[in-house]
């Protein structure tokens, strides 16, 4: 357990950044999952319109570090060609 006054403070500060970078990473796969599916049903109109809510979420996921810059770059690279195929 913390002792310091600016070790508390840390962890209050950490208890915050987790419920939002949750929150973030839930968006990401939830948007993530609904293209797969979308694609998977062969609904090709409505997975791109999709396509752009996907890309959003995983930009500002990599933009917090909740996820590196090069998976974001893999996530949406394999999100775009599952679409093409």
């Amino acid at each position: 357990m913390a002792i310091t006054k600016s070790a508390k403070k840390a962890h209050r500060a950490s208890l915050n950044k987790k419920v939002f970078n949750l929150r973030r990473k839930r968006a990401l796969n939830d948007s993530t999952k609904e293209v797969k599916k979308l694609i998977a049903e062969g609904k090709g109109k409505d997975a791109a319109a999709s396509l752009s809510a996907a890309y959003k979420a995983i930009d500002k996921a990599a933009k917090r570090g909740v996820i590196k810059k090069n998976t974001a770059a893999r996530k949406k690279s394999r999100l775009a060609k599952a679409l093409a195929k």
